[in-house]
């Protein structure tokens, strides 16, 4: 599998919040702001860049669970950063400690959980199903 990933390796991922990121998209109700789903998506993608320079051949990371706290809210037009940091492996599993900032203050925090798989064997896998 993918060469050793030294603990403390990092990935970022940042993006604008814009109206398709908000909780009015799923309900006309709910406030404008960040939502929890787009906020772990960006932690995600961090995640990914953290361990994705260590793949070889048609390794990726796929995540295997998620642990994480939105702490407050961000508006349109601000701009999100997420880091990830490797921060343990078991032997299958890579954790890693997540965080998202926006123009302020810290929005979000806590852990994901990536393993390497071979993509092609991955989708050949999900084409049985």
């Amino acid at each position: 599998m993918a060469k050793e990933i030294p603990i403390g390796a990092r990935g970022e991922a940042e993006e604008t919040v814009e109206f398709g990121h908000t909780l009015t998209v799923h309900d006309p109700n709910l406030p404008p702001v960040y939502s929890t789903p787009d906020m772990i998506r960006l932690m995600e993608t961090a995640a990914f860049r953290a361990l994705q320079p260590y793949c070889e051949g048609d390794e990726i990371t796929v995540g295997t669970s998620i642990n994480i706290q939105h702490r407050a809210a961000s508006r349109i037009g601000a701009r999100i950063k997420a880091e990830a940091v490797l921060e343990s492996f078991d032997g299958r599993f890579y954790t890693l400690r997540v965080t998202a900032r926006d123009d302020t203050q810290e929005i979000g925090r806590g852990t994901v959980g990536r393993a390497v798989v071979r993509l092609g064997t991955f989708v050949e896998k999900m084409k049985g199903k």
